[in-house]
Order: structure tokens, then C-alpha cells, then sequence
């Protein structure tokens, strides 16, 4: 019997030959598709398919912050809202912010702060709206992923970045990126964000119970992931400035290309 955050079930979530429900190893990843320049009318956007997660996100900025009295005479604000739609999961969400949302908005915007040059752009907002329209579990990952690649397309300079996976435990088993059934049946949750030009963790929480050894190795085969999950970022850039360069027929900017390298 599998139970994790006081649910049951007796579902077999790693076979004989161990196998998860989806049929992939311990250490594989799911599938991940990214997409950048996705919306016109946003300064910056990106889509991404992760398993059966579908995440859009899109940046507004920099532009004057309102109200006036958050303004920061030296620095920008990096403001997160991240929404699930009513219609991302299997019983219907009530439309709005939550409690979950608020704590997922507040931790991306952390990460993001951390490599935006906020500097440069002082008593300005750069707003990153994150929208979750199909949820298989490990959204807030998703979420990072494409607000991350939706900031470059935006042109906002930044140090790097930020990449995103979870790992977990599931069946008394260390595993990569838990899907829907292993996230609400498996033992432990833990999302990581990663800096892969600094080698900074910027986004780390835990959900369940590990030993020190679960969760050295579980840390480690999050951070190997997020470094394949930032090549995948990298090739959306690079296919969003080449269909640029079409468009306006001139080559891409170099210093943009250095900037999310």
C-alpha cells in the first residue's frame, strides 16, 4: 500500500521490473516540448508540454510599477502570478487565486529575481503570468521552465536560466519526475530550480519524508535533469530568434543570443 499526504491506494506504482504506471525508468524524465514567441501581444511568451502538463506564460516589462508606493528606486519588482484554469484537472477548480497559487507565485518570483538584473531597471514591474491549462503534476516546474524562457524571449536581461524538475519518492524508490498518480500516491515531493552557468539552486522544497541519503540522491538526479531541461530551453531560443531573423530579415542580435546561452 502506497500513502503519501494521508492518501491511500493499492495501486502499483513501480512493477517487477521496475517499471513505473507510465512505463518509464526510476531516472527518466517525461517528455518535455518547449515553444517561445507563442503570443503576439506579450512582450515575451512561451508554452510548454511536459508529460500531460500544458503551461503557457507570457511577460508584460519592464514598465512602471503600480501602485506607486511598491515601486523600488533601485530595483525592478519581478511580480509571479501563477493560475490553474478551472478546467486543468479532473474535478473542477474554482476559478481564482488559492492558497497554493499565492505560495507558487511567491517562490517562482523569488527564483526569477534571483537572475534578472533587476538593476537595471529600477522602479519598474516586470509581470510574469503563468497559466496552467492541463495539470499532471509537477506544474510548478513547468511553470518556472517557461516563465524563465518567456523572460528571455522578452529580451529582460539575465544572469542565466532557470531551469526546473522535481524528484521524489515513490514505492520506497528514489524516482525523477513524478506524474500524477506517483505525486498523489508517492512518499516525497522535491521540486528544485537550478542556475546551470552559476551552479545555484534557486527554487528547493520537500513534501513527505526522506533520509539524508534519499535526498542527496534525489537533489542530484533533479539537478542532472534541470541541466537537460536548460538544452531544451536553449533550443526554443535559438528556433525563436532564427524565425525572427526571417521575419525582419536581419541576424539575430548577438549580445541577445550571449544573454541566454
Amino acid at each position: 500500500m502506497n500513502r503519501m499526504g494521508g492518501m491511500t491506494t493499492d495501486l502499483k506504482l513501480i512493477d517487477e521490473k521496475g517499471l513505473r504506471l507510465d512505463g518509464r525508468r526510476p531516472d527518466e524524465m517525461r517528455p518535455l516540448k518547449i515553444e517561445a514567441g507563442v503570443l503576439k501581444r506579450a512582450d515575451g511568451s512561451a508554452y510548454v508540454e511536459w508529460g500531460l502538463n500544458k503551461v503557457m506564460a507570457a511577460v508584460y516589462g519592464p514598465r512602471e510599477c503600480h501602485p506607486r508606493h511598491m515601486q523600488n528606486p533601485e530595483r525592478a519588482l519581478v511580480q509571479c502570478h501563477y493560475n490553474m484554469a478551472s478546467f486543468s484537472v479532473d474535478d473542477r477548480k474554482r476559478p481564482g487565486p488559492d492558497r497554493r497559487s499565492h505560495e507558487i507565485s511567491k517562490i517562482i518570483s523569488e527564483a526569477l529575481t534571483h537572475v534578472v538584473f533587476t538593476e537595471y531597471f529600477p522602479r519598474t514591474s516586470i509581470d510574469v503570468y503563468i497559466e496552467v491549462l492541463q495539470a499532471n503534476a509537477g506544474t510548478r516546474c513547468a511553470g518556472l521552465t517557461a516563465a524563465s524562457v518567456a523572460l528571455a524571449d522578452a529580451g529582460v536581461p539575465m544572469r542565466d536560466l532557470v531551469a526546473s524538475c522535481a524528484a521524489g519518492k515513490v514505492a520506497d524508490t528514489v524516482v525523477l519526475d513524478l506524474g500524477k498518480e506517483e505525486d498523489n500516491f508517492g512518499q516525497a515531493d522535491i521540486p528544485v530550480g537550478f542556475v546551470p552557468r552559476t551552479n545555484e539552486i534557486v527554487l528547493l522544497q520537500m513534501d513527505g519524508d526522506l533520509t539524508p541519503d534519499e535526498f542527496d540522491r534525489g537533489l542530484h538526479m533533479a539537478v542532472n535533469a534541470c541541466k537537460k531541461v536548460y538544452e531544451v530551453q536553449r533550443d526554443a531560443l535559438k528556433r525563436r530568434y532564427a524565425a525572427r531573423a526571417v521575419d525582419e530579415d536581419v541576424p539575430a542580435p548577438a549580445e541577445e543570443k550571449q544573454e541566454v546561452a
